[in-house]
């Protein structure tokens, strides 16, 4: 019968020596030959030590004592040295965490020597010995563990400086800036070698940080990345806020250097901080503005535990819906798009995140009404929200009649539906090309948007909107697009000079999207506050140059002309006095009257039949009849 601790030492010995690789048990088990040499010979010269390294000097009796105790101590001293994982750190990358794990494990040895060898073996040996003992261990074992991270860092310290290395700059002297510098110089994979360090704080200025000095602040970053020939600019502030970054990233553009950024300040508490997991900059750190969360209480109360319905829950809004959603523990989660492989990619990576969700897939077009109907019927969802839409500006303007069978009537479709099988909520997603629209594909989503004030109003389900402008990173959007054709050598392409979009990230549209979806109570159309437009032109620039590149030299940028359809600039309300506030200060709402039901009806079931007749020529007009804002040009 084994004892608890017998079985516990076990385990710790089996892991340590072989929950390992290969190359990590060869190395573990050469740093134990070395060990039990190292140990064999303190044993012995701790005994020298007591009688000034005289052999004669020392009584037979206590050389006795001595090989006696030789084995006992050569063992014990290797078990203590697994339990204190001295054969499983990293000593490449040794702290003062594994200098610790050396003191007490020196410290527990000699204790246990005196232990055993004045109280269980009653050895005859000078009260000296354990101590002399105890200090070579010390200080032999910390120099066998850290001689090859000293030869390590020396040989990548002088390989830095070779002509191939890239000459960096790094912003930020604190915590950060420290493990990334360290991290640089240890690596034997990096080939960066970091000239100068920028930080805002005066009393920094002129210190070293691993041998690099702090040459200014953030004013000084174009000066010094001339002056020390910078060719990359690593950002290592990740707790700084989203509008003081964006500050010093206007800096860095001025440098045309490469720069990258640390991901978060998570990376830190998990200590991941490293060359390899350094980002490029996106446009959404360009925006300069702190991200827009959403009251994760109001959501919780109309998610959790209810039957929850996504169409186009593949697309870019749909899916990111979908995976906050499964956060908020809904009972069941379906899915609808209609493209098989954006549906598939999404139902592996929510089972995989999410493995308790009970998750249904289905791909079906809202098109489908007859289909739609049965799935509304079989599942009963209690919060729909509606995402599948044809959204391609240029594209619906030369498919105009599949623009409205598609949106318009997709969401007339999932919205009867709702209606008749007791949907509580039912929440669409539009967008801000809907007002004052010059493109069937905006028309179409006001139209979207008046079917939902009219089932809102004879309708117990509870309907309302959400529109926002342009999603970072969507499917098709400007941003990945500029950054394929920058990877490409250029040119980019850039409809016109003047042109200007508000943006937000696809999480904050979600955040408004559920947040909206708890304030609502049938009817609304919801809008957010989102900050200051930004010019297509400064975002091409600004994305060539924190790329390292020279606007119009080393990517040149052309200008294409406005697409059919397209506008200068989006709006989100025809008039800001037709908005109230909500208790989210970023987040408003539109009041639109809805349109007489009667004559709503009468002219959507003219644009029906216009749009299922395959009709092109006239489809526009019955489009105004509908919106009336609606402004377009006449296809020959």
């Amino acid at each position: 019968m084994h004892t608890k601790g017998e079985k516990k030492l076990k385990k710790i010995i089996h892991k340590s020596l072989f929950e390992h690789s290969k190359e990590s048990r060869i190395r573990a088990f050469l740093l134990g030959v070395i060990d039990v040499m190292m140990i064999s010979f303190f044993i012995v010269t701790s005994l020298l030590v007591r009688f000034d390294l005289s052999f004669h000097s020392v009584e037979p009796v206590f050389w006795d004592s001595m090989i006696t105790y030789l084995p006992i101590g050569i063992i014990s001293t290797v078990i203590i040295f697994i339990i204190f994982k001295l054969y499983s750190s990293m000593w490449t990358y040794a702290s003062i965490e594994e200098a610790l794990h050396i003191v007490f494990a020196s410290l527990t040895a000699m204790i246990v020597q005196i232990i055993t060898i004045f109280f269980v073996l009653d050895l005859p040996m000078p009260r000296s010995y354990p101590l002399f003992f105890g200090m070579q261990l010390l200080i032999g074992t910390a120099a066998v563990r850290f001689c090859y991270r000293g030869i390590r860092v020396l040989r990548n310290r002088f390989a830095a400086t070779s002509p191939e290395a890239i000459r960096t700059m790094v912003i930020g002297a604190g915590k950060g800036g420290e493990v990334l510098i360290q991290e640089i110089k240890n690596s034997k994979y990096s080939n960066h070698e970091v000239v100068c360090v920028i930080d805002d704080d005066p009393a920094k200025l002129g210190t070293y940080i691993h041998g690099v000095r702090v040459v200014g602040d953030r004013t000084k970053i174009p000066q010094m990345a001339k002056e020390y020939d910078v060719k990359e600019i690593d950002f290592a502030i990740p707790s700084m806020k989203p509008s003081e970054r964006k500050k010093i990233l206007d800096y860095c553009q001025e440098t045309y250097c490469h720069v990258k950024l640390i991901p978060g300040i998570y990376q830190m508490v998990n200590d991941e901080v490293s060359v390899s997991r350094l980002k490029n900059v996106e446009i959404e750190d360009l925006l300069g503005r702190d991200p827009i969360r959403n009251d994760n209480s109001k959501v919780i109360g109309y998610v959790q535990d209810q039957v929850v319905m996504v169409t186009g829950g593949g697309g870019s809004i749909g899916s990111e819906l979908c995976r906050q959603i499964a956060n908020y523990q809904p009972k069941k989660l379906i899915i609808l798009d209609n493209y098989e492989n954006n549906a598939y990619d999404l139902q592996m990576e929510l089972l995989h995140h999410h493995p308790e969700l009970e998750l249904i897939v289905l791909i079906v077009s809202v098109q489908n009404r007859r289909r739609i109907n049965n799935i509304i019927k079989e599942y009963r969802p209690q919060v729909i929200f509606h995402a599948a839409a044809h959204k391609h500006v240029p594209l619906m303007e030369n498919s105009p009649c599949d623009a409205i069978r598609n949106n318009t009537f997709g969401t007339y479709n999932v919205a009867k539906a709702a209606s008749k099988y007791g949907v509580k909520r039912m929440v669409l997603i539009s967008t801000d090309k809907a007002v004052r629209p010059t493109n069937i594909m905006g028309a179409s989503k006001r139209i979207c948007e008046m079917v939902i004030q009219y089932f809102n109003g004879i309708s117990d389900t509870e309907y309302m909107a959400v529109r926002f402008g342009n999603v970072l990173g969507s499917n098709g959007s400007v941003v990945p697009l500029f950054r394929k054709q920058i990877k490409a050598g250029g040119p980019v392409t850039v409809t016109h000079p003047d042109i200007i979009r508000y943006f937000m990230t696809i999480p904050e549209a979600v955040n408004l999207v559920l947040e909206a979806g708890s304030y609502g109570h049938g009817g609304e159309i919801f809008i957010l506050d989102m900050g200051e437009p930004v010019k297509i032109l400064d975002l091409a620039e600004n994305m060539i140059r924190l790329s390292g590149y020279v606007p119009y030299e080393d990517i040149k940028i052309e200008f294409t002309g406005l697409r059919p359809g397209e506008k200068l600039y989006e709006e989100l309300l025809i008039s800001e006095k037709n908005k109230i506030a909500t208790t989210n200060n970023r987040i408003f709402i539109a009041q639109l009257p809805p349109k007489d039901p009667d004559i709503f009806k009468a002219l959507l079931m003219e644009l029906y039949d216009v749009a299922y007749s395959e009709d092109t020529k006239h489809i526009r007009q019955a489009v105004k009849q509908l919106v009336p804002e609606y402004t377009y040009t006449e296809k020959e």
